[in-house]
């Protein structure tokens, strides 16, 4: 194998095989939607924000909720929710298996529901006609935090049955195959009225905060890039505000407008996220391509060649055309790499506009047969038309690729960033295409933009941009400096490196590996270190 392109080579399938893993499974949750009159009659919910040091969408505001657990399981629950059958009908619900599930899954969904409620807001739901001790509430909620005590042992002790009649079903949704921790979702409604004596209240730990709020107000803030959410509950959010708890329950499960299978991924009203199934590097098994705009949009990185992918985004360009009156203008590309053009000449001819790229980018993909209209250029701000109008600056970013590019939202301060960072795993740096000492350099100029929130093209979007940059920029300097420990040891060629570079990798990640440790060298060389 020529190892000048041995990334390239791994992506198209030549050389260097791979077996992309299927997704993982997803694991049965429950999220309930706390819903109440405030004092002047107007629906409030209560959302909570996930802390923003967790691993899986830290930062980001949602439902209280969380996966079941096989002591839910054993746990007794009195009642069923309303309507809980049509919980486990999968029809309608993209990545729903119910194959091979326990026999007694409802209780331990409604149990595992009602236990997430309980350690992340202190509200017990329980059949007593008296409320217990709160003292008594209190400890046995501290105790199930601080993993001292089972669940079903604490609700023996307070004397309690768990009360599952009170929730009412409200949708399902699977996370999406591109992410590498997944749920299959069970949303709830749950009315907990003002003049209850217990209140909901967050304890800081995997959440951080708490409060009522109206769905409109809600919604303003997502719009305002003040908060992140998820689409199952940005489309809760919105049925709720048009219809209320109870009028909204045949929109909110499947079969209703907007969800559960939307065409596109909400993670801005002027961003969205449209996953495809592509040949990349695992854990990766999607490329996200992007619409960026509200009346005008652009279209990043149609990745996929195959036709059911291609369909996908044509749908979603009409359900956003549907919706706000959206037409694309053009074709943008991160850059050359063959996950992030498959489907480029297909979405040209479909939408007949132009396809826009760095010029090395251009320079690469003459090669296949790809032809680029118009560049674009380091610098470039360039407006599209809407309400509200939006800026995209353009951002030179090499390192992974030469001609590679970022584009930066400027009113939101999000960053896509194309290959520069991943959702779940390492951005590969090849020379002599990759450089890492342009990839560096590329890292601290977006560190110093100071961006909100970056969207990768492989896993979900990711808050704390600074941070998360920051981070990636510190490893790599570890990295580099066990290249240079091992080498003043006398070890110089990148192969006999990797045991003490990479000492936990597979056989099969060798090749990719290699290649990042000799850039790593070209960078010490280029410094004079080594």
């Amino acid at each position: 194998m020529n190892d000048s392109n041995v990334y390239e080579q791994v992506l198209s399938g030549v050389g260097q095989a791979f077996d992309p893993s299927p997704p993982p499974r997803p694991r049965p949750s429950g999220s309930v939607v706390l819903w109440r009159r405030d004092t002047a009659g107007e629906l409030e919910v209560y959302w909570v924000r996930r802390s923003p040091v967790l691993r899986f969408m830290g930062g980001w505001h949602a439902f209280p909720g969380g996966g079941v657990a096989r002591v839910d399981l054993e746990t007794p629950v009195e009642g069923r929710p309303k309507d809980v059958d049509a919980a486990f009908d999968p029809a309608d619900v993209p990545g729903a298996d119910d194959g091979e599930l326990p026999p007694n899954l409802i209780d331990g969904l409604a149990a595992g529901t009602l236990r997430e409620l309980f350690e992340e807001t202190g509200l017990l739901v329980h059949t007593s006609g008296k409320s217990p001790d709160p003292k008594k509430v209190e400890e046995a909620r501290r105790q199930l935090v601080d993993q001292r005590g089972v669940f079903p042992k604490i609700l023996a002790e307070l004397g309690l049955k768990l009360d599952a009649s009170r929730l009412t079903y409200a949708g399902r949704w699977v996370t999406p195959a591109f992410s590498t921790i997944r749920f299959d979702a069970r949303f709830f409604l749950l009315e907990w009225p003002l003049d209850e004596a217990l209140q909901p209240e967050v304890w800081p730990g995997e959440l951080d905060r708490g409060e009522w709020i109206r769905p409109a107000e809600a919604i303003q803030r997502w719009r305002r890039a003040e908060v992140l959410l998820a689409q199952p509950n940005l489309h809760i959010l919105r049925v709720l505000l048009r219809e209320g708890p109870e009028r909204g329950l045949e929109h909110l499960r499947p079969g209703g407008d907007e969800g559960p299978a939307p065409h596109r991924i909400e993670f801005r009203k002027e961003i969205s996220a449209i996953p495809q199934r592509t040949r990349t590097l695992p854990p990766a098994t999607h490329t996200s391509a992007y619409l960026v705009g509200v009346s005008e949009m652009i279209l990043v990185d149609p990745g996929s060649a195959e036709p059911d992918q291609i369909e996908r985004i044509k749908r979603a360009v009409q359900a956003a055309g549907k919706r706000d009156g959206s037409i694309v203008k053009a074709i943008w590309l991160t850059h050359h790499h063959p996950d992030h053009v498959g489907g480029v000449n297909a979405m040209r001819q479909a939408l007949g506009v132009p396809v826009c790229a760095h010029p090395l980018t251009t320079e690469r993909l003459e090669e296949r047969g790809i032809e680029v209209d118009q560049p674009l250029l380091d610098g470039q701000r360039i407006v599209l038309a809407g309400d509200p109008a939006i800026t995209i600056q353009i951002l030179h970013t090499p390192g992974h690729a030469r001609g590679h590019l970022c584009f930066y939202e400027e009113g939101s301060r999000t960053l896509i960033a194309g290959d520069m960072i991943a959702g779940h795993s390492t951005i590969i740096i090849d020379p002599p295409e990759g450089d890492m000492d342009q990839y560096l350099s590329s890292l601290s100029r977006l560190i110093a933009l100071q961006p909100k929130t970056l969207l990768p093209s492989h896993g979900s979007m990711l808050a704390n941009a600074v941070e998360r940059l920051q981070a990636l920029y510190n490893h790599r300097l570890r990295r580099e400096q066990m290249v240079l420990d091992a080498w003043k040891q006398g070890v110089h060629d990148p192969l006999e490196l990797l045991s003490s570079v990479y000492p936990d990798i597979q056989a099969h990640e060798y090749p990719l590996a290699e290649r990042q440790i000799a850039a790593h060298i070209g960078r010490l060389r280029k410094l004079g270190m080594i």
